[in-house]
């Protein structure tokens, strides 16, 4: 079971920032909370980025895939990564590991 980001984040803005609610662009938002990566993206746009929250992001196994196919489709390094979206070093090299043989299934599928 998923934890329901739409309802929670309305109570959020409901809460602290009601005027938020009435922005179409926020209601649109509001609309595609399907994945991790989404939710990141949209705490990202209402809310100021502080390095105590960098602490608390976790991500689904789609998302985290979803990045490592980038990397090596366009090249980057692990460096590269890391400061563009504020994940460490040490996390990409696990998931690298982790997904190891997915990631190249992908590609090869990918390619074809």
């Amino acid at each position: 079971m998923r934890p329901n980001y739409k309802k929670i984040y309305q109570d959020m803005l409901r809460m602290e920032y009601p005027e938020k609610l009435k922005d179409p662009k926020v209601k649109d938002l509001l609309e595609k909370l399907h994945t991790s990566e989404d939710v990141l993206k949209f705490n990202e746009k209402l809310f100021k980025q502080s390095r105590e929250n960098q602490k608390l992001k976790t991500y689904d196994k789609q998302t985290m895939l979803k990045l490592l196919q980038y990397q090596k489709k366009h090249g980057h390094s692990t460096s590269y990564m890391s400061r563009k979206y504020k994940i460490s070093r040490t996390t990409l090299s696990k998931w690298k590991g982790m997904f190891e043989e997915e990631l190249e299934n992908t590609m090869k599928n990918a390619g074809k």
